[in-house]
């Protein structure tokens, strides 16, 4: 699994049946933006009508476990409606759609296809206060259900080219209710069966991010936070050094260890501080100073 910000995620010969993706932290307005460059399924004929490939979106509790480590490992999550469960988005290879399926009441969490544009502001939410009927791209709406339970499907377009597929989406969170930890998943389950495993190629680019950058919301105050710890380990390493000026008589090289300890926890600190504003800005971490934080570390 991945923990927030941009990254790429390449799988070949993949036989898990469920693969966490990634958990973040999103403030209001922070979006989730999934582009599925490539996936070639093994997959032989079957006849099962519902779709057993797809991503799952679900809203991870403070403590809380993911919720398919104790369930069944036979049981298909994309098949389960879960309390904690907020939307699923089922591939389905032979209509070439992807439906997509709401659960609970999510009145401000918008869902739509495509990426966001690329643009310094940040994502727009839809201005009507009034629920929108989705926009169907390549296929047509399920029924809508009655409220509190499955909210008015969407249905994207699924490409195919040289025997793999491709689509992809992104989220905004519209309101404050929306808020929270939110853990993105893929599974396979026909490789849910042991011995009838199927091996899959993915190819996949997840990009998160809040109003003020790519920091998941745990992670924005450590920017300040090392900062102020380095600062703190440089005053009580020139505090003690002006200790040992001052009595030289009894100062040991053990001593001098000890100011140097505190002078290199500083200096560590201090790149782990600039890795976190460059995340924060880039949606990467610098790899040199996260070498240097290592090295200092």
């Amino acid at each position: 699994g991945c923990s927030g910000r941009i990254h790429r995620l390449t799988l070949t010969g993949e036989k898990r049946a469920d693969i966490q993706l990634n958990s973040f932290g999103f403030y209001t307005n922070g979006s989730l933006e999934v582009d599925l460059t490539l996936l070639r399924l093994g997959l032989q004929e079957t006849d099962e009508k519902a779709p057993l490939v797809g991503f799952s979106l679900t809203r991870v509790r403070s403590g809380s476990v993911p919720s398919y480590s104790s369930r069944d490992p036979h049981d298909c999550p994309l098949r389960q409606n879960s309390s904690n469960l907020l939307a699923l988005f089922l591939i389905n290879t032979k209509d070439l759609q992807v439906q997509v399926r709401k659960y609970g009441e999510q009145k401000k969490l918008f869902i739509s296809p495509g990426l966001l544009p690329e643009a310094p502001s940040e994502p727009e939410l839809p201005k009507s206060e009034h629920r929108v009927t989705p926009k169907v791209d390549g296929g047509s709406q399920g029924d809508q259900q009655g409220i509190g339970g499955k909210d008015q499907d969407l249905v994207l377009g699924l490409g195919h080219l040289n025997n793999s597929y491709n689509f992809s989406f992104h989220v905004v969170i519209g309101s404050r209710a929306e808020e929270g930890q939110y853990s993105l998943n893929f599974h396979n389950c026909y490789n849910s069966v042991p011995g009838r495993e199927q091996p899959f190629d993915i190819t996949v680019m997840i990009r998160e991010k809040n109003p003020e950058g790519f920091l998941s919301a745990a992670e924005i105050p450590l920017f300040k936070l090392y900062m102020v710890m380095s600062a703190c380990f440089l005053a009580s390493g020139i505090f003690w050094v002006s200790i040992l000026c001052k009595n030289t008589y009894n100062v040991f090289k053990i001593h001098w260890l000890m100011a140097a300890l505190a002078f290199t926890k500083s200096v560590s600190l201090l790149f782990h501080s600039i890795n976190y504003y460059f995340i924060n800005s880039q949606g990467h971490p610098i790899e040199g100073l996260a070498v240097m934080h290592y090295i200092t570390h």
